[in-house]
């Protein structure tokens, strides 16, 4: 039988020469942690595509209201009525059109202010807010709070009720829902009108305030 012949070793041509076996061991090593790292990389970006397509699909099953529905107006004439009786004046409750919705109400009590109040929330035809609250036995520091600490800038009469008049539209500082606001006094209590809305709005809460509020004494 001939002699085998035996290759000699292959030059790599970065060296120029042979690979050691140290040499070769360690290409070897670094080929397979770099095949890993591929691997791993691999997994995780087909786990955050498997992660994507279930929420997905989550967001597709999953029952969604629809986006321009509104939630039912409050019915602050039935809670007005529950609480009637339990303040020294009686709550106040604005008759308006019907396209005015409250989208709160309550009776405020044991408040750290000490101030009881009856508070109703409404979005106006207009998509604006206008807020009325009714404080019982208020003090000056109590108005000022419920009006950002801004100061009277005028009277207004509407419908036999005079207001005295808090605008901070052209204000430059974040007065929040306190745009303009409307303030009066009738027996005990001291009412005030504020929020977002234009003049036009918040006439027709105050009118539809006016008989109510006659009734506990107001400007007749």
């Amino acid at each position: 039988m001939s002699p085998r012949n035996n290759k000699p070793p292959a030059v790599v041509a970065e060296l120029g020469r042979p690979e050691t076996p140290e040499e070769t061991a360690a290409r070897k090593a670094e080929n397979s942690a770099n095949h890993r790292n591929r691997q791993t990389i691999n997994n995780l970006v087909y786990s955050l595509l498997a992660t994507l397509a279930l929420v997905a699909v989550i967001v597709l099953i999953v029952p969604r209201g629809n986006p321009t529905a509104t939630k039912p107006a409050v019915d602050y004439p039935s809670i007005a009525q529950q609480a009637q009786g339990s303040e020294p004046d009686a709550l106040l409750v604005p008759k308006l059109p019907a396209d005015w919705k409250s989208n709160n109400a309550e009776l405020r009590t044991k408040t750290s202010d000490g101030v009881d109040s009856w508070y109703i929330g409404f979005v106006t035809p207009k998509q604006q807010f206008i807020g009325v609250t009714q404080g019982f036995k208020a003090n000056d520091s109590w108005v000022s709070d419920q009006v950002n600490k801004s100061r009277i800038k005028d009277t207004r009469e509407i419908d036999g009720v005079t207001w005295d008049v808090y605008d901070n539209r052209t204000s430059s500082s974040d007065d929040g829902n306190v745009e303009y606001a409307l303030t009066t006094t009738a027996g005990d209590s001291t009412i005030i009108v504020f929020g977002t809305a234009d003049d036009a709005e918040f006439r027709t809460m105050a009118s539809s305030l006016a008989d109510q509020i006659h009734s506990l004494g107001g400007d007749k």
